[in-house]
C-alpha cells in the first residue's frame, strides 16, 4: 500500500494492493479487499464483504458493504462488489447481499453518482451510469450500458435492459427490455434509444430491425404472446430479435406499456 494514513482506520487484516490512495478519515473493515490504483476519498467506509476492483474512486461519505436493509437478514457472510475503473460518488449506499443471491454487484467503468442507493442482491452490469439520487431496491438487475435517470426509483426484483436510456425521475415498477427509451408517467416505451446505439456502434440498419421488432410489441394492438408470434413468423432472427424476445419472455413481472 503505497499511502498509509495515519489518521485514516484501516484493519489489519484488511487486503489492500499496491498503489491504493487512502484519504484521511477512511474507515476499512477487516473483511475487505482493494484492487491496485484505487483511491478511497476521506470519510468513505468500506464495510466487511467489500470487494473492490482496479482504478476505482470511493468519493466521501459513500458506504461500500453496509448489512442489508432487508428484515430476513441474518447475519449471513455476504459479498458487495465493485468491478475496476467503477466511480461510486458522494454519499451512495451500496449494501451486501443476501442469503438469496450471496452478493450485490456492480460492475466496471460504472458511475454511481451521488446520494443513490444500490439495495442487497441487486446486479448493475458493466457501463452503466446511475444518476444522482437514483434508488434501486433488492434484486433489481440493471444490464450492461444502461442510463438510469437523476431521482429515479426502481421496485424491487425489476430488470432493467441493455442500452436503456430511463427518463429522470422514473417510477419503475416492471421490466424496461434492451434497446429502448423509457419515460412519462406511468412509465411507458418511448421510442429506441437510437443516439445511445450508434454511439456504440450499431449500424443503421441494426437500428432499424430493434425498432421493427418493437413496433410489433408496442404499437400492433397485440398482446405480448401474439406480438412474439408474429415477430418470430415475419421477421429474420438477429442477435438484437433473440435478445428482445428472451428478455420479454424471461420478464418476470411484465414489460413495460406501449405509447400512452
Amino acid at each position: 500500500m503505497s499511502t498509509l494514513q495515519p489518521l485514516a482506520y484501516i484493519h489489519p487484516s484488511a487486503k489492500i494492493a499496491d498503489n491504493v490512495v487512502i484519504d484521511p478519515f477512511v474507515t476499512i473493515a477487516a473483511d475487505v479487499e482493494i484492487g491496485e490504483g484505487s483511491h478511497l476519498c476521506s470519510h468513505s467506509v468500506i464495510m466487511d464483504g467489500a470487494r473492490i476492483g482496479r482504478n476505482c474512486t470511493i468519493f466521501p461519505g459513500a458506504v461500500i458493504a453496509g448489512i442489508p436493509q432487508d428484515l430476513k437478514f441474518r447475519g449471513e457472510k455476504t459479498l458487495a462488489i465493485i468491478g475496476d475503473n467503477t466511480v461510486i460518488r458522494e454519499c451512495v449506499t451500496v449494501n451486501r447481499g443476501t442469503a438469496s443471491k450471496g452478493q450485490t454487484v456492480v460492475g466496471a467503468n460504472c458511475l454511481i453518482m451521488a446520494y443513490s442507493h444500490v439495495a442487497h442482491d441487486t446486479i448493475v452490469g458493466n457501463n452503466v451510469i446511475i444518476a444522482n439520487s437514483s434508488q434501486l431496491a433488492g434484486e433489481v438487475i440493471v444490464d450492461d450500458f444502461a442510463v438510469v435517470g437523476g431521482g429515479s426509483l426502481v421496485h424491487q426484483f425489476c430488470h432493467i435492459g441493455a442500452h436503456v436510456m430511463l427518463q429522470g425521475g422514473s417510477l419503475v415498477n416492471k421490466d424496461v427490455p434492451p434497446y429502448v427509451k423509457a419515460g412519462r408517467d406511468p412509465l411507458a416505451y418511448a421510442g429506441i434509444n437510437s443516439i445511445g446505439l450508434r454511439r456504440r456502434g450499431f449500424t443503421s440498419e441494426t437500428i432499424r430491425e430493434i425498432q421493427e421488432t418493437y413496433r410489433y410489441i408496442f404499437q400492433s394492438n397485440l398482446n405480448v404472446s401474439s406480438a412474439i408470434e408474429r415477430i418470430e413468423a415475419e421477421l429474420p432472427a438477429t442477435k438484437e430479435r433473440d435478445e428482445i424476445l428472451l428478455f420479454v419472455r424471461n420478464s418476470r413481472r411484465g414489460i413495460i406499456k406501449g405509447y400512452c
